[in-house]
């Protein structure tokens, strides 16, 4: 079992950077597929992005290719991601995720744990 931690949210305005956070607990943090969702009020989660736990590959939503990068410290139990050229429709709560030795889908039943989540407001 993992716990997940996130940190680093906060108010920014658009076209800021902003950078996440997630610890998790535990000795087997590099056997995890790493991810991040977001759900804004009203909306479903979604997929933001993830990394496997072989080989580290990074995959993302349409949405944030190209301005959002995602990276883990396996030394650190912690999966970062970096949020650059910030929009207000990236406003939502970020929860991270984990799947014990599998990859992260962009389904929510991809997922074995979440975090709570950590609140990002950008605003116009």
């Amino acid at each position: 079992q993992v716990q997940l931690v996130e940190s680093g949210g906060g108010l920014v305005q658009a076209g800021d950077s902003l950078r996440l956070s997630c610890a998790a607990s535990g000795r087997t943090f590099s056997s995890y597929g790493m991810g991040w969702f977001r759900q804004a009020p009203g909306k479903e989660r979604e997929f933001v992005g993830a990394i496997t736990w072989i080989g580290s590959v990074t995959y993302y939503a349409d949405s944030v290719k190209g301005r959002f990068t995602i990276s883990r410290d396996n030394a650190k139990n912690t999966v970062y991601l970096q949020m650059n050229s910030l929009k207000p429709e990236d406003t939502a709560v970020y929860h991270c995720a984990a799947a014990y030795r599998r990859q992260i889908g962009v389904l929510t039943t991809s997922v074995d744990y979440w975090g709570q989540g950590t609140q990002v407001t950008v605003s116009s």
